[in-house]
């Protein structure tokens, strides 16, 4: 029997990509378990309050469902996303064949650059501050990636896919029509594909966010454009996986031949649950109303902290610096039971600011509340 030589000079993919940087936090959360009254996790956007009536009852009326789903998805539920989009973000032009649903929309972040046959010698740019998932989707393409917000700077170096995020995870940041317009035309003179990661888009406090998508943005037009939308914070549906990406039909189309051939298809009952919520707007309005809640309660008490908040005009976050690095205030604040997630984990520019996340309940947010104002 032959041994097979093993070509030790091609890297593992898991090598190609940064560390998980939640496992940093692992001592943090250790010590702020430790506090007699309990954890206040504030450090991941993970849902806390009960997925909607409306959508259990329709995925329990969609569970005998034997059958493979199709990676397109059910008219009824694309056809759902564009009704969202035009009745809730004022979206025009968009149908079915430029909506695509996803099984959750880190799978299809992390993936896109793949999926779209980016490479070596490929460029994709997202924001200086950003969700870590963009970095990793260019890392498992083999791409090259570049935090930037200033495109003026790149020169006519080929970008192939710039990420847009607004509003902004981390930093709650909502960028304006006017500069969403500019995107949008330097993207189009130099071939570039965008997409905007408009997971946030209903989650506003001071500001109006717009699609990528509408045509005060767009000028009527979805060429070259893709918005990324998820149900997880809306709905409460995280555990579901429910999300759609929509734009472009073209390089939908394009997705969906590649998805087709992974077996990518969003599970049937979650397709009929996500239509379900899409069409539903009264749990959306009621759940928006206990962030705002959780929101005032907790901006108080860092101010009354000593904490500054910057931007966090939507999203689910504060953006909270004591101008010290923020591993110190990650540790200060662990301390008093309370957890956040470090602005470094977002880049660089991050390294003075904490990212407090509104997702807990109204009595782990009251702890927080009260901890932050008798340590003042």
């Amino acid at each position: 029997m032959v041994a097979r030589s093993r070509d030790h000079s091609r890297r593992p993919v898991s090598q190609r990509l940064p560390d998980f940087p939640w496992d940093q936090l692992t001592s943090s959360a250790a010590r702020a378990r430790a506090h007699p009254d309990g954890i206040v996790d504030l450090s991941v956007g993970t849902p806390v309050d009960p997925t909607p009536d409306v959508v259990r009852r329709a995925l329990e009326g969609a569970s005998d469902s034997p059958g493979y789903p199709q990676t397109i998805g059910l008219t009824a539920t694309r056809q759902a996303a564009v009704d969202w989009l035009g009745r809730r973000h004022g979206v025009t032009g968009l149908d079915v064949d430029g909506v695509l649903p996803v099984i959750g929309t880190k799978e299809l972040i992390a993936t896109l650059p793949t999926h779209l046959g980016l490479g070596e010698g490929d460029l994709v740019v997202f924001p200086e501050l950003a969700y870590p998932t963009y970095a990793v989707g260019a890392a498992l393409a083999g791409a090259r990636a570049l935090a930037t917000d200033a495109l003026t700077t790149l020169g006519p170096e080929r970008v192939s896919l710039l990420w847009l995020n607004s509003p902004s995870n981390p930093t709650g940041r909502v960028l304006p029509v006017a500069h969403l317009r500019k995107v949008v035309d330097w993207c189009r003179e130099r071939g570039t594909l965008l997409v905007s990661d408009e997971c946030y888009l209903e989650c506003a406090w001071e500001a109006a966010p717009v699609s990528v998508l509408h045509p005060d943005v767009c000028g009527g037009s979805h060429e070259g454009i893709l918005a990324v939308h998820s149900l997880s914070k809306r709905s409460n549906l995280a555990g579901y996986r429910c999300g759609f990406v929509a734009g472009d039909p073209t390089v939908v189309a394009e997705l969906l031949a590649v998805r087709k051939n992974l077996g990518l298809m969003q599970p049937g009952p979650q397709q009929v649950a996500m239509a379900a919520a899409l069409s539903d707007d009264d749990h959306a309005v009621e759940q928006h109303a206990r962030y705002a809640s959780r929101r005032t309660t907790l901006r108080s008490a860092l101010e009354g902290s000593g904490f500054r908040i910057d931007h966090s005009e939507a999203s689910l976050y504060l953006w909270a610096t004591r101008d010290q690095d923020c591993w110190e205030t990650v540790a200060d604040l662990a301390e008093l039971g309370i957890l956040v997630a470090p602005g470094s984990f977002y880049g660089p520019a991050g390294g003075r600011h904490v990212r407090v996340a509104l997702t807990a309940t109204d009595e782990r947010v009251a702890a927080a509340a009260a901890r932050l104002t008798a340590d003042a």
